[in-house]
């Protein structure tokens, strides 16, 4: 046995798939949810080290807006910082993003170091609000798939039963009905997959939003 062992007597009961359903992406999700994420953490922290106003940083290069619109799909404020497969987000800057009163600190980082701390900051922003659109756009595909496989699934299914009434009268072939059946199999399969990869994308996107959204 491929357990190593007799089975045990009880075996724990198959988990349906409506019990494996995470919660469904809310609307309206702030961006602010994203300075959770552990890389965007780390870059606050190394412009802190540059004696940097992370205020003034946030406003320069972190976007506030919702990150999804009233389907849990990206909002319209997402797309369009990567209406051109690029960043368009236009800092908007209302403090100095260092101190320049803090004279002894200024004297201890050079100023190649906070060029790269607020680089590192940049990008580590611009890769959270990509991983998160990303995400979301798969899971705009992946809704639409399930909606076509669920719709395909059941026209075979019905097929299926009517192939059987058919049989069972005499009217149709064993091979009809056994015809019938797989197509019905080879559909439920195709749709076991899409709601498996349905479920992967949610974690996919629960990461990117760096833990989730729970608490929102």
């Amino acid at each position: 046995l491929l357990i190593g062992g007799p089975l045990p007597a009880q075996l724990p009961a198959a988990t349906a798939w409506a019990d494996m359903a995470l919660p469904d992406v809310p609307a309206g999700l702030p961006s602010d949810v994203l300075l959770s994420r552990p890389d965007v953490r780390q870059a606050e922290q190394q412009l802190i080290a540059a004696n940097a106003n992370i205020g003034a940083a946030r406003a320069a290069f972190f976007p506030t807006i919702s990150l999804t619109g009233s389907f849990g799909t990206a909002s319209t404020s997402l797309n369009g910082l990567f209406d051109h497969s690029a960043w368009s987000f236009i800092p908007q800057v209302t403090l100095p993003l260092f101190d320049a009163g803090r004279t002894r600190n200024n004297l201890r980082v050079s100023e190649g170091q906070r060029d790269i701390a607020t680089a590192q900051y940049e990008k580590a922003v611009q890769g959270a609000f990509r991983d998160v659109a990303d995400a979301l756009a798969g899971r705009a595909t992946l809704v639409d798939q399930l909606a076509s496989q669920q719709a395909e699934t059941d026209a075979e299914a019905e097929r299926f039963k009517l192939s059987n009434l058919l049989y069972t009268n005499g009217v149709a072939s064993s091979l009809d009905q056994l015809d019938a059946q797989r197509s019905l199999f080879v559909s439920q399969q195709a749709l076991v997959q899409v709601k498996l990869a349905l479920l992967q994308n949610r974690i996919a996107v629960y990461r990117a939003l760096g833990g989730g959204w729970t608490d929102v």
